[in-house]
């Protein structure tokens, strides 16, 4: 059985013959042997997802390109005249793209200006807090426990004050008011002994 041709398919003169007869004389299938004409199934062509590009943008889109286009007006990228065109395109753009043409030949932001490292004066820094001494602290605590002890730490508070005031004097270091507040109390309690001592003593004379 011969098959039909592909002219037949197409419709062109060429017919293909009837089963079982071939040559030129053959006539064409008629009847229920024609050959029915089928359509391609109707598959769903894929679609291809829009790119960034392509998507629409939204007034935050707009806006932060504005920025962008501020922010290089004012390093002085953008000519004035320029700067209000590409304003007036970003607030009429459609999609990301069209933004993104806009700004694509500008940061995406100030560019940080590295500021010049300069010395500073030693005049004008700050100075330096200078260390307490620890022998004008000793003096400042064996001083204030002169009332609760009745003066039994007097000496050692006026020998460290006396000692952290010239060490003091010779570096430089903080603590003379805690210096001077252990000597106050110090002789303070001293005078105090020295007077109850002398009244006892003058008691005792004149009772003996």
């Amino acid at each position: 059985m011969s098959q039909p041709s592909w002219q037949a398919w197409q419709g062109k003169d060429e017919s293909p013959s009837e089963p079982g007869r071939d040559g030129p004389a053959a006539r064409p299938w008629t009847g229920a042997h024609a050959p029915v004409a089928r359509p391609w199934p109707a598959y769903p062509v894929p679609q291809a997802p829009p790119s960034a590009s392509a998507m629409l943008a939204s007034h935050a889109d707009r806006e932060r390109a504005v920025d962008v286009l501020r922010a290089g007006y004012g390093e002085g990228r953008l000519e004035k005249g320029e700067f209000d065109k590409r304003v007036e395109r970003a607030y009429g753009a459609r999609t990301v793209g069209e933004l993104a043409l806009l700004v694509s030949d500008l940061p995406l932001g100030p560019m940080p200006q590295p500021a010049p490292v300069t010395a500073v004066p030693r005049t004008f820094l700050p100075a330096p807090r200078p260390r307490a001494n620890g022998k004008a602290v000793g003096a400042a605590v064996c001083g204030l426990l002169c009332v609760p002890t009745l003066g039994f730490t007097a000496i050692p508070a006026v020998i460290l004050g006396h000692a952290a005031r010239a060490e003091i004097d010779r570096t430089g270091e903080s603590g003379d008011g805690l210096a001077l507040t252990g000597l106050v109390f110090g002789w303070l309690s001293i005078a105090a002994w020295s007077i109850l001592m002398t009244l006892l003593i003058a008691v005792g004379l004149a009772s003996g």
